[in-house]
């Protein structure tokens, strides 16, 4: 069976119940599952021993939070927004392990507007360190 196809899972010894880990075989030349306490052995049926699923992308939405200019933990930028000149952002920086996402930079910029707070979403690649202003926004949204 391919590791793909398979599910990785938890073997046991069935003499004194540990876990078993897997292990080369070099007379057999195969991979075994064995016991570190008994020296028990169990001839391997499926190859997977770690399966990494990556079925969860970071997604680049806002969630449900209406009060990020008033959070005093997060960076404030007064750099203008040019949509609407409001000139208070706050700012935080990607928090996922990705490779392509991990130099993304989140702006809120709140714009208060008949008692109704809108919050546009901008995302900046830092990875481009000339003016803010020429690549900004890359992605807008609006909730």
């Amino acid at each position: 069976m391919l590791c793909e196809y398979s599910k990785a899972s938890l073997h046991f010894c069935q003499e004194c119940n540990n876990l078993l880990y897997p292990k080369a075989d070099p007379q057999r030349r195969i991979m075994v599952y064995g016991c570190r306490i008994c020296q028990y052995d169990d001839m391997v049926e499926n190859k997977c021993v770690y399966r990494n699923d990556l079925l969860t992308v970071t997604k680049e939405q806002v969630g449900v939070t209406t009060d990020l200019g008033a959070d005093a933990t997060l960076a404030h930028s007064n750099i203008p927004c040019p949509k609407c000149g409001n000139d208070d952002a706050v700012f935080y920086q990607d928090q996922s392990k990705r490779k392509e996402t991990r130099m993304i930079l989140f702006f809120y910029i709140g714009v208060h507007d008949y008692n109704a707070v809108v919050i546009t979403v901008y995302f900046v690649n830092i990875c481009y360190p000339s003016k803010f202003q020429r690549h900004f926004p890359v992605r807008h949204c609006e909730i």
